[in-house]
């Protein structure tokens, strides 16, 4: 055996004083204070893939805008809870250009990042009809949304689309929404973490189901138009991105300005509801909130018990940046490409060394090079791999926090460096020597 670049004492021990009794459980959070206490030990430099925070400098005519905004004074004034209407007109005009639905400007609501949209539309959701009290997930997905329903007392499903793709889709819906309780369904498309792309096929399937039993389906499009096999970056040309938008009327879409476009840190985003499902009564929100309709009620209401609206700055930096896609000055998705080539060199090195892509393929297409991947290891599960990487100085966390069922990790790809390829190969080796002696 040689001598991992980490003490194993040093993981161990921290892992201890953390009282992590499950790596395999560890959060995000946890997995990155082992990883940060272990390399200020150890003096050894980690290889940090545990984190989706964007690994790139904010979009500039976002900046300019926002400074521009502010240095007009714009500060002293409390936002409309509906969203500033340059935002709201270039949110619509963004969504025709590249996913190519038509959603009304009334309807396209900002806020404080997806975080924020998926809370409120879950509140407004598993509300509207008091027969439908969970919430369904495709998963794997983001941990954080199953924590957001527990911190609201809601009910939710869910199940790993691992063995359920294409055809098998609708069948494992229909089994869940036949049961009448279902409110909503949530996945993200590009997949956090395996960054699977379901298709216009699978999409169709929950659409159709969605009006069948009449779900509403809330589409996350954190990583929009990252899939990068296909070319998404010309506005109202096809391909667009795909989306459930086109089979059904019950659909809520939730863009962030985080990945796209860098700007994760001034917390902003947009709900863009469809127009039906925005002006639509249910007897049981109208009875709770005044006659209201469902957006009304989300925007109204629930934002606006939540945050009294979303920075009035950061919106018109939002604006800019869509603006500025949508009229084809600036490609955001050029901007952001390097991911997958960060993924491409990282899949080489680990499958070189033994490892393999969990979700590796689309139906029957490799799956796309982007933000994250998954990677297993033959005969470890998930908690023994991201402990034993850590004694390697790499850090990511366990599928199973994402609702996967699969033995393995989610690797993203944001904060990788140029000469931390040369450091995973070496560690690798070091790796293979361990593992195969």
């Amino acid at each position: 055996m040689m001598e991992t670049p980490i003490k194993r004492e040093i993981v161990d021990g921290l892992v201890a004083e953390l009282g992590i009794k499950d790596f395999a459980k560890a959060t995000i959070r946890e997995v990155k204070q082992v990883a940060a206490k272990a390399e200020k030990a150890s003096g050894v430099e980690f290889i940090k893939m545990e984190m989706g925070i964007p690994g790139l400098p904010a979009a500039q005519v976002g900046v300019d805008a926002q400074v521009k905004a502010l240095q007009e004074g714009i500060a002293h004034s409390y936002p409309d809870i509906q969203g500033a209407p340059a935002l709201k007109q270039e949110a619509s005009r963004f969504v025709k250009a590249f996913i190519g639905v038509d959603v009304a400007p009334e309807c396209c609501v900002p806020v404080c990042g997806s975080m924020q949209g998926t809370f409120a539309s879950f509140l407004t959701c598993s509300q509207a009809d008091k027969k439908k009290d969970t919430v369904l997930f495709i998963d794997p997905g983001f941990p954080v949304q199953k924590m957001q329903l527990q911190v609201q007392g809601v009910k939710y499903e869910t199940f790993d689309v691992y063995d359920f793709r294409g055809e098998k889709l609708g069948p494992k819906l229909e089994s869940y929404l036949s049961k009448g309780n279902i409110c909503a369904i949530v996945y993200s498309n590009p997949n956090n973490p395996a960054w699977i792309c379901l298709n216009e096929d699978e999409l169709k399937s929950i659409g159709t189901l969605a009006t069948k039993y009449d779900t509403i389906v809330m589409e996350d499009l954190a990583y929009f138009a990252m899939d990068f096999r296909k070319n998404l970056s010309v506005p109202f040309q096809p391909p667009y991105q795909p989306t459930v938008g086109r089979y059904t009327d019950n659909y809520i879409l939730l863009i962030s300005g985080s990945k796209a476009f860098s700007y994760a840190g001034e917390r902003i985003g947009v709900t863009c509801i469809s127009d039906k499902l925005f002006y639509r009564h249910y007897s049981d929100l109208a009875a709770r909130y005044e006659g209201l309709p469902f957006g009304p009620v989300f925007s109204t209401r629930m934002l606006y018990a939540l945050s009294s609206g979303t920075s009035h700055s950061a919106q018109y930096a939002l604006a800019a940046m869509l603006k500025a896609a949508t009229d084809g000055t600036y490609d955001f998705r050029k901007e952001v490409s390097v991911y997958g080539e960060r993924a491409r060199k990282l899949k080489e090195i680990f499958c070189r060394y033994g490892f393999h892509i969990v979700y590796d393929k689309d139906l029957d297409e490799p799956v796309a090079d982007g933000f994250y991947f998954t990677i297993g290891y033959k005969g470890l599960t998930s908690g023994q791999l991201a402990k034993e990487l850590m004694y390697y100085g790499v850090s990511a966390i366990c599928l199973v926090t994402t609702g996967s069922h699969q033995e393995g990790l989610r690797v993203c790809t944001s904060f990788i460096e140029d000469h931390q390829y040369v450091q995973l190969e070496e560690r690798m080796k070091i790796w293979k020597i361990n593992h195969e002696s």
